[in-house]
């Protein structure tokens, strides 16, 4: 096995434990779980922050998958937090007017859900108010936060996409250059967004909590923001109205689920990727991974050739379940995992994606639509926080949205969603772009229970590679036992030998990307068995970023992780 040794120390507390995409949003739940408020409030404060400190991926105007955990009726729950197509989008004009491909800007937008989501999870699990959960993200907004690494080197890399839109350049450009690391980077409009909402709320503070939680989700979906956001798409061709947003809602979806070992785990349904964990967690159970060996060329092989089956099934079947008959029973059943896993070659990579499950084993699934390319696109990233209260109450979520492939609209300082990129522009496709559709979502959280009580809230970004990133940091845990920081630190690989979800849809056939931790005899050994080698460099975030906070089923002790490949951080006491 190769070394474990973290570069960070485990973190361990035991009255409440977060770990977050940004140290600053880690802080800001914290302080909220010292407060007094559980986890529910400590997660939708941290989920506001990363809207504010990792803008370039997170918007607060953007999704926010959530699955709670709530400890008194030991029950689990997710909100999707995802917004739907417009009433007015039209799939005929990317047909017939791009090619059927779908240009960057505001066509891409689908209503904003993350506040929606953020409100109804305090709602009806939380006990503060927004202006109490926002407080720190209007800070961080008003007076600025030290730049980090991460977001510097995305806006650097992506300069020209910013510059597309004068409202975006004036946010993200300053003086007309990125900013450097260090450097104070301020988001007044957002702030005056946000400090609106909580304003309305106040107003309302005299009816009760409630009330006002309803008042700061009117403000943002039939006030002033709503309105600026409406007036836009009217004034520049997009398909957004004032009506689109008053209807919008979140609604609460059932888990998909499985069993490993003791562990029971739950994702998020098949609007988004969230049944890959638990489909490719069954396929590997039936493999001695332990005797295959951590990071060994047959385990990497085994897990590679897993995960392109759930891909291909991902493909043939995720969907919107309101418009698309998924047959997630099957699909999720240890029969199904069976037959998947008997088409695994031991001796040789599949040098595609897989044909789908059910359809039979002829040829492959249709990549059609997706752009071969010799090199994977880096794609834009999203966030994650999880916690864990002193009740056994867990969040976990998955915030996101980018700005740099739709305009901030001025004045408001937002982007709204741009996730209608990964809608497809093909009728047939499950995926396809229809009006009041969800997007089949790539953020996707994930929450392990044992004996019935909150265990291991995780989750990452890294588009597609989030459930590959969870599954070896899974695995990492509990078949080689390591400790939750040693796990998330630990070398990784992933393949792309599928349609990726987001625009253009890029499909790398037989590509492994590993990091270079990994040893080259290893590589060696893979490319033997026909993967097509790519490298990254030392922990780096295309392999995502895990957070994750394990309760110690000796102990009760809450062990946080937070991954070094991202300015990730826990906090607990």
């Amino acid at each position: 096995m190769l070394s474990t040794r973290p570069n960070r120390p485990l973190l361990t507390g035991t009255r409440h434990m977060i770990s977050a995409g940004h140290h600053a949003a880690a802080h800001a739940g914290f302080l909220i779980l010292e407060a007094g408020g559980n986890a529910v409030d400590a997660g939708v404060a941290a989920g506001i922050a990363l809207g504010v400190l990792q803008t370039d991926r997170v918007n607060f105007a953007g999704v926010a998958p959530i699955i709670i955990y709530w400890a008194q009726r030991q029950e689990v729950v997710t909100i999707d937090g995802i917004g739907t197509w417009p009433k007015a989008a039209s799939i005929d004009v990317f047909i017939e007017q791009y090619g059927g491909k779908m240009p960057p800007g505001i066509l891409r937008t689908v209503i904003p859900a993350a506040p929606y989501a953020w409100i109804t999870a305090l709602e009806k699990y939380g006990t503060m108010s927004f202006g109490d959960v926002a407080g720190a993200a209007i800070r961080l907004a008003r007076d600025g936060f030290p730049m980090h690494w991460l977001m510097t080197e995305w806006i650097a890399d992506n300069v020209d996409a910013y510059r597309r839109w004068p409202a975006s350049a004036e946010v993200f450009l300053p003086r007309g250059a990125p900013p450097v690391i260090g450097e104070v980077f301020v988001q007044p409009d957002l702030a005056k967004s946000l400090q609106y909402m909580v304003d309305q709320e106040a107003a309302h503070a005299g009816d009760g909590r409630l009330a006002g939680l309803r008042a700061a989700r009117d403000a943002f979906y039939v006030g002033d923001i709503a309105a600026t956001i409406a007036k836009y798409h009217r004034d520049n061709g997009g398909w957004v109205t004032a009506q689109d947003m008053a209807d919008y809602q979140v609604t609460f979806e059932p888990p998909v689920t499985t069993r490993f070992g003791d562990v029971d785990l739950f994702g998020c349904g098949p609007w988004c990727q969230g049944p890959m964990l638990p489909q490719a967690l069954n396929i590997v159970s039936g493999f001695d991974l332990r005797a295959l060996g951590h990071n060994s060329s047959a385990y990497i092989h085994v897990l590679t050739e897993a995960l392109k089956l759930c891909y291909a099934d991902r493909h043939r079947y995720y969907g919107d379940p309101r418009f698309v008959d998924v047959p997630i029973d099957t699909l999720m059943s240890m029969p199904y995992a069976s037959e998947r896993r008997a088409m695994i070659d031991l001796t040789q990579a599949s040098p595609g994606m897989p044909a789908p499950g059910l359809a039979g084993k002829g040829a492959q699934q249709s990549s059609a639509g997706a752009t071969t390319r010799d090199e994977a696109l880096p794609e834009v990233d999203t966030s994650y926080v999880c916690v864990v209260d002193r009740d056994g109450n867990a969040f976990s979520a998955t915030p996101s949205d980018a700005s740099s492939a739709t305009p901030v609209i001025p004045g408001i300082g937002l982007c709204p969603s741009s996730r209608g990129s990964q809608s497809w522009c093909d009728p047939t496709h499950p995926a396809s772009v229809a009006p009041g559709k969800r997007p089949r979502l790539t953020p996707s959280p994930a929450l392990a229970l044992r004996n019935g009580k909150a265990y291991m809230p995780f989750g990452s970004p890294g588009n597609d590679v989030q459930p590959q990133a969870m599954l070896q940091v899974f695995l990492n845990i509990h078949v080689f036992g390591m400790d939750v920081q040693s796990a998330v630190e630990a070398p990784r690989f992933a393949t792309y030998s599928y349609p990726t979800s987001s625009e253009p849809h890029t499909y790398n056939p037989g590509r492994l990307n590993l990091e270079s931790r990994i040893p080259t005899a290893i590589a060696d050994d893979l490319a033997r068995l026909g993967h097509g080698i790519k490298w990254w460099p030392e922990r780096d975030w295309h392999a995502g970023a895990v957070s994750a906070i394990r309760v110690n089923p000796d102990t009760g002790v809450l062990e946080g992780g937070a991954d070094p490949r991202c300015p990730t951080y826990a906090l607990g006491w």
